[in-house]
């Protein structure tokens, strides 16, 4: 993605606080949604009632000292009573429903997304700050959507609902209570924003924690080599310190907002005994109005409190749905054209019957590529053909273009200019996936998916059977190892984790011959193998690569020498090129490699 790209993709924003992209994800909910607000204004309604049906009884029966009437007030009250109950268990479903649906919408589709981009997005960004993106902003997001949403209707409708029941029993004492109202909102707003700066403090702090706890336990090998101990102890202490004292201080702010909010409740009850008792002794005003009054009171501050810390959480959202509006905003560095999926379909929904058949042939053509987050080219006018069937090995220092050659062939980044020609066609005429479904690739540290060993060999080929399974392992000299290993139902753990590296290169290099790919690319696939192993997985390359076009990617240049060409890469351009014998003729660069590694002093 060149700067100007990126700087449009992070600078991108949709109005309604980024709202407009989420909203396909949130509208199929939107008759839910309104549902819940109805039963939410219902629920507020029936809760702003039951003062007055204690009015009634206070004036009426108690008063006046009679039973008249009583069983239509019972029923009444049951009915509104049962009103309360369903209304507001059917909102609290519904709420849950939506906010899961959500969620699981939302990160469905972020994590789609996630698929379609390219190497560098995930080179640029972390993986920590991808899984904040597709978990937490999800999540809160989600229950803006349904739980925040909720509190807002009712808190908001009770507060009215109230209001106008106050004034209409008794208009001056409720304008005297309505005074104390701007004043809890002042309080509820600025404890309320300084609790959300606090709290944030205290998630990163514990943000830091929990990565200095990973890394701790990952690092324990190279800790207790670097006998950094103490180091690592002191920096884990430090930042629980700072913790405890964020949370100490958010938990002040807490206590003290809470004691201000029943302070206010205790100051609009005062008023309306001192009032209110005066009116009700000079008969202006009955006992029961008087119990009204002093449950809306008390009641109403809470609310207040609740309307302002869902506005705050509102504002807090924003953030998160920024956040998520440019994930999912975000292009891909290599993507199809509209053309090429039209024609050959998508990663999701390919078109394989419009697929053609891929023979190998490959050609660099004056191709010059630069990483997108670089600022230097790694290639320059580099051009190369590769026949079908040919075997190219790739030697050169670290930071030479080897792997970027590779990755240039499985169309994994674009060139930055120049063409990559797949069978004389440029690459970006087809689909990506029609050409990963082409390629296998064995990487220097490969990745295995938490399963068994037959699940992950079988990522390669669904369709293949055990016998086919056991031969492509017995092929790279893994049929023991993995017998050892409980056989093809072990598991493996995560990420490959209860194997060694070059266990997990044995299962990696079987799964991609059981893809039978027509492009077979190595990276260092023998680097982490004993010898004895080595020579043996030798000898199934030279079985596996006949009639494939492949490309080898290696340090220890024994393992190159019966390869069709060799390519020397320096600085980004080929140094030299040909076959083994004709480069030690030359004498030159890979003559000096070669021998340094065959004759180490």
């Amino acid at each position: 993605m060149t700067d100007e790209r990126r700087k449009t993709g992070e600078q991108s924003r949709l109005p309604f606080f980024g709202i407009g992209r989420i909203l396909p994800v949130i509208k199929p909910y939107g008759f839910t949604i309104c549902v819940m607000m109805l039963l939410g204004l219902l629920t507020s309604l029936a809760d702003s009632v039951f003062p007055l049906f204690n009015r009634y009884a206070i004036d009426h029966f108690i008063a006046e000292k009679t039973l008249a009437g009583l069983g239509s007030f019972l029923g009444l009250y049951v009915l509104v009573l049962l009103v309360q109950v369903v209304s507001n268990l059917i909102s609290m479903i519904l709420s849950g429903r939506v906010e899961v649906s959500i969620n699981r919408d939302l990160r469905n589709a972020a994590f789609d997304h996630l698929q379609t981009l390219s190497f560098s997005y995930f080179n640029q960004n972390n993986v920590g700050y991808i899984h904040a993106r597709v978990m937490s902003d999800t999540g809160k997001i989600g229950m803006l959507a349904s739980w925040r949403l909720m509190d807002a209707v009712w808190n908001g409708s009770y507060i009215l609902c109230i209001l106008i029941v106050m004034f209409s029993v008794n208009a001056r004492l409720a304008f005297l209570i309505l005074l104390l109202v701007p004043a809890a909102a002042l309080i509820s707003f600025y404890f309320q924003r300084r609790l959300v700066a606090v709290n944030r403090e205290v998630r990163e702090s514990n943000s830091r924690i929990v990565g200095n706890f990973n890394e701790g336990i990952t690092g324990a090998r190279s800790i207790k080599t670097l006998v950094i101990e103490d180091k690592i102890g002191s920096d884990f202490r430090e930042e629980t310190g700072l913790y405890r004292r964020m949370a100490v201080k958010a938990t002040h702010f807490s206590a003290l907002f809470t004691s201000t909010v029943t302070l206010t409740s205790s100051a609009a009850l005062a008023l309306v005994l001192w009032q209110g008792g005066r009116l009700t002794s000079e008969g202006l005003m009955m006992i029961g109005t008087l119990s009204v009054f002093m449950s809306y009171a008390l009641g109403m501050m809470e609310p207040i409190q609740n309307l302002i810390r869902t506005i705050s959480a509102v504002i807090e959202v924003q953030v998160n749905i920024e956040r998520l509006t440019k994930l999912l905003s975000t292009e891909s560095d290599v993507a199809d054209t509209p053309e090429v999926i039209s024609k050959y379909g998508d990663m999701f929904h390919p078109k394989r019957e419009n697929w053609e058949p891929l023979y190998g042939d490959v050609e660099f053509r004056d191709v010059s590529f630069q990483y997108p987050d670089g600022d230097e080219l790694v290639l320059e006018h580099f051009s190369l053909k590769v026949p079908k069937g040919t075997n190219v090995a790739i030697v050169g220092e670290t930071g030479a273009g080897k792997s970027t050659l590779v990755n240039l062939v499985c169309r994994f980044f674009e060139p930055t200019e120049g063409k990559l020609l797949i069978d004389g066609r440029d690459a970006g005429e087809r689909s990506q996936l029609w050409l990963h479904s082409n390629i296998g690739y064995v990487l220097q540290t490969p990745h295995l998916f938490s399963g068994t060993v037959r699940e992950n060999i079988r990522y390669g080929n669904p369709d293949v059977s055990d016998e086919e399974i056991l031969e492509a392992l017995k092929l790279v000299a893994a049929e023991e190892t993995v017998q050892k290993m409980g056989g093809l139902d072990a598991q493996v753990g995560e990420g490959g984790g209860m194997l060694s590296t070059g266990e997990k290169q044995l299962l990696s290099f079987a799964r991609a011959i059981l893809a039978d790919p027509k492009i077979l690319v190595l990276d260092e696939a023998t680097s982490s193998i004993d010898t004895v192993t080595e020579k043996k997985i030798q000898n199934a390359i030279r079985t596996v690569i006949r009639g494939r076009t492949s490309f080898i990617i290696a340090h220890r240049l024994s393992t190159i020498t019966q390869a069709d060409v060799i390519l020397v890469v320096r600085d980004g351009k080929i140094l030299e090129r040909g076959t083994h014998e004709e480069l030690l003729k030359l004498k030159g660069y890979y003559y000096d490699l070669y021998s340094s590694q065959a004759f180490p002093e």
